[in-house]
């Protein structure tokens, strides 16, 4: 073997998923012998390098594998760590997400914020996909609940267009009962989804609240609003690959005749954004009520401007408000308020007079006494503590 194992590295570097890989992959690589890694920016579901079988290599990781590739590989007669998330039965030693797992935990997050209508959305044909919807339909059977589904291609000749399918999915979400809890497959059809919802004039998170996977930061934030996602252990399965690699390459044959092993690895939790930021309130005045907070909280919104939009007398709004949140309606105006002054002063290095105008307070003064009030801490402190 040469003094750095020749490694040649193929997974996709064009979306977070394996972005997180090739993270995991290096902190392994660190912290032990060093690799001489063969690698390239590659699309999601792009074929072999050419130049695979043009060099001798030590060890192979590999996430596009498919049926020929696997029998390539072994032809090659080299060790290869499978990460696909498309074939199972491929005869090589795989670490792959639970997508079980994920579809488990995106529908306990609906259950924990009270959803009791559910549906999933995922695409045709895709082994991934399958996974979660079944952990999803699985974890809300055990609690007594149904799920509609809907599923079309993504991609090939049989994939209909933009505006063909988005209308479908429209018609199918406005069809359902609510408030709903959906759970996308991955953050691109929560995207589909809650573009849907616009298009049928549903409010989300207040009349569907929405959840994807991979939690790509920068697509979940493009959405409208922001897309809450499950975060698959996507660094891991790159730490995990690269140490099950070291030990093939170092001749550990039992790991290497062993087509049986197969590591699952659980997700990491929910990064919640608006898309799931509620609890389901089958109040009508209510979620109405909640709404108009949530997207004028900041504009100075006040109780009394809520009454004009709500058929309810103050005493009755109140009531109802701590029937189902346990909080009035000037506490829940001041908890949207707090949260932009943290996303501000933690985002932004905007003085406090601004970040006052654009939380909805005329006077800084004011605004740092209820920021004391609710946090505990002075806003250059909270800005200081996370800055740092």
């Amino acid at each position: 073997m040469h003094e750095r194992p020749r490694v040649a590295v193929i997974v996709e570097t064009s979306v977070v998923y394996g972005r997180q890989i090739h993270r995991g992959i290096a902190r392994y690589v660190r912290s032990h012998r060093p690799w001489s890694m063969f690698l390239d920016q590659r699309e999601l579901g792009a074929g072999p390098p050419t130049w695979l079988r043009r060099h001798r290599w030590d060890g192979i990781i590999s996430r596009p594998t498919d049926r020929k590739l696997a029998a390539m590989f072994r032809a090659m007669r080299v060790p290869v760590v499978d990460l696909n998330d498309l074939h199972d039965d491929l005869g090589l030693p795989r670490v792959h997400s639970d997508d079980a797992a994920i579809g488990r935990l995106a529908a306990g997050h609906l259950l924990e914020r009270g959803f009791r209508h559910f549906a999933f959305c995922g695409f045709t044909g895709e082994r991934w996909s399958d996974g979660r919807r079944e952990g999803c339909l699985a974890a809300l059977a055990e609690a007594g609940c149904a799920c509609d589904v809907h599923e079309s291609y993504w991609r090939g000749p049989l994939a209909r267009g933009w505006d063909r399918e988005q209308d479908r999915i429209a018609r199918w979400v406005a069809g359902l009962p609510r408030p709903l809890g959906i759970v996308a497959c991955n953050d691109l059809r929560g995207h589909h989804v809650l573009d849907a919802c616009a298009r049928a004039g549903l409010a989300v998170p207040e009349e569907v609240a929405v959840i994807g996977v991979d939690d790509e930061e920068l697509l979940c934030e493009m959405c409208d609003p922001p897309l809450s996602s499950v975060v698959p252990g996507a660094e891991r399965i790159g730490h995990e690959a690269a140490e099950l690699l070291d030990r093939l390459m170092a001749g550990d044959e039992d790991d290497r005749r062993s087509p049986e092993l197969d590591r699952r690895i659980e997700p990491l939790g929910v990064v919640t954004r608006q898309s799931t930021d509620i609890l389901a309130i089958p109040d009508a005045d209510v979620a109405a009520a909640l709404r108009l907070i949530r997207r004028r909280a900041c504009e100075g919104l006040r109780v009394s401007d809520v009454l004009r939009r709500v058929p309810l007398s103050r005493s009755l709004l109140e009531r109802r408000f701590r029937k189902f949140l346990g909080r009035s309606p000037q506490a829940e105006i001041r908890l949207v308020q707090v949260k932009r002054i943290k996303q501000l002063l933690a985002e932004t290095d905007l003085p406090l007079a601004e970040v006052a105008a654009l939380s909805g307070f005329e006077h800084v003064e004011y605004l740092s006494v209820v920021f004391k009030r609710l946090t505990g801490q002075s806003p250059g402190a909270y800005r200081r503590q996370v800055r740092s």
